[in-house]
């Protein structure tokens, strides 16, 4: 469920703010989550660890396929960067099919972390992204009904 959802008049203006772009993503067009995930990290004093698509990290690397709604792609993240038994929380832009981020949660448990909760800025609730995490705890900030109608 959305966090102060009804208490901060803040969400009103993130949501006024999205625009829909029609058949977004296009190829060659990702990281947004980097946007969010670096400034997280340092407000909880976490260390950050960047999963991103093929073929963007320099290095040793371990990969994880998923399929999302408009086809399938694939996450890495550096060899060692994540230690047995460390905590995780995976923050993305959007949950939609909920695609992305299960393939980030399969990565970081493949490796031994424990995946405490994941935090997104926007969920498409229609795309039932949500019942993919297995219980998992998710925190967004806005709700987005109309962006897919």
């Amino acid at each position: 469920m959305s966090t102060y959802r009804d208490e901060d008049p803040r969400l009103h203006d993130i949501k006024t703010k999205i625009r829909v772009v029609p058949n977004f993503p296009k190829p060659g067009i990702e990281a947004r989550g980097f946007i969010f995930g670096s400034p997280i990290a340092l407000a909880i004093g976490a260390k950050f660890v960047p999963l991103r698509k093929p073929k963007k990290l320099p290095g040793k690397v371990i990969s994880q396929e998923y399929i999302l709604e408009y086809g399938r792609d694939c996450l890495e993240m550096h060899v060692g960067a994540v230690e047995p038994g460390e905590r995780a929380l995976v923050v993305d832009d959007l949950i939609a099919t909920g695609g992305t981020l299960c393939a980030a949660m399969d990565l970081l448990e493949r490796v031994g972390a424990e995946v405490v909760e994941c935090g997104c800025v926007i969920e498409l609730p229609e795309l039932k992204g949500r019942e993919r995490l297995n219980g998992k705890a998710l925190y967004v900030l806005v709700e987005c009904f109309e962006c897919c109608q």
